[in-house]
């Protein structure tokens, strides 16, 4: 069955293509299963009902910021780009480090993290990174047994699967994670903070709620910019329309940043656009 994806969902999946294709043709030894992962995230049925019924609580019943398809792939992206940064660099990940994974295998278990990271929100706000865990794992278990299908790849699949529940348990900051791939996870979903990102909620929730703080500094940032750094591998940059958008970037991505294990690793800069910059790390 095709899925019915949104304009927004179909642009991050060509930039999703884009980046995977230019990580893939500089370095000679990754094959094309990141390219045929992507490919089946994308088409999953299960997969996009679930991003959809989050995106239906968190925005409809909440009053929340998106939390569905468009958001889970922007977090997989700033999670590859960062990701490739840090490679271009000679940064290795933990499965890479200690040996019983590879690049490659960093990469699966981060792009399928990002697209399952917030499905707990179909269940409830409140621990719904658990809740994530739990309904994700026969998800990836078969996603995984599909990609990875000969019985000798079972210990493949285990250390990717373990990979991605730790990227997926930690992304909220509240359970320490120890890896730079679950590390990448939670900083990427703190940068994915634009106002596009509170457009929908600012447009049907009139009346005050829980979580409007979180959508009015949402709707002051402009662009989130993750480049190569100078002092560090890489720098994050947040640029802003109004000082509302300290909060976003104080309460939300500092927070996330610190929680990391890759914090040391990361720039970050926010500023009201036409003034100085402020730094955090």
């Amino acid at each position: 069955m095709q899925n019915n994806h949104s304009p927004k969902e179909l642009m991050l999946d060509r930039k999703l293509d884009m980046l995977l294709n230019r990580i893939i043709g500089e370095n000679s030894e990754l094959t094309q299963l990141p390219l045929t992962l992507l490919d089946k995230l994308i088409r999953d049925e299960e997969i996009q009902e679930m991003q959809d019924f989050a995106n239906n609580v968190a925005i409809s019943r909440l009053g929340f910021n998106d939390h569905g398809p468009v958001h889970m792939r922007t977090v997989c992206y700033n999670a590859l780009k960062m990701m490739y940064i840090l490679h271009t660099q000679g940064i290795q990940t933990n499965l890479e480090k200690e040996g019983p994974g590879c690049f490659e295998d960093s990469i699966l278990a981060v792009m399928t993290a990002s697209f399952l990271h917030d499905i707990g929100m179909t269940v409830s706000r409140q621990d719904h990174e658990l809740y994530s865990g739990i309904i994700a794992f026969s998800v990836v278990d078969r996603i995984l047994k599909e990609l990875l299908p000969d019985p000798h790849d079972i210990r493949r699949r285990i250390i990717i699967r373990s990979m991605v529940l730790e990227g997926i348990i930690g992304h909220m900051g509240t359970h320490k994670v120890h890896s730079l791939e679950a590390g990448l996870i939670l900083i990427a979903d703190g940068c994915d903070m634009t106002k596009g990102r509170a457009r929908i909620p600012m447009e049907i929730n009139t009346r005050p709620m829980v979580g409007d703080i979180h959508k009015y500094s949402a709707n002051a940032i402009d662009k989130v910019s993750i480049t190569r750094g100078e002092e560090r591998p890489v720098r994050i940059r947040v640029f802003m329309s109004s000082e509302v958008g300290f909060f976003q970037v104080e309460e939300v991505l500092l927070q996330k940043i610190m929680a990391s294990p890759i914090r040391d690793l990361v720039e970050l800069y926010a500023g009201v656009e036409g003034m100085d910059m402020k730094r955090y790390q």
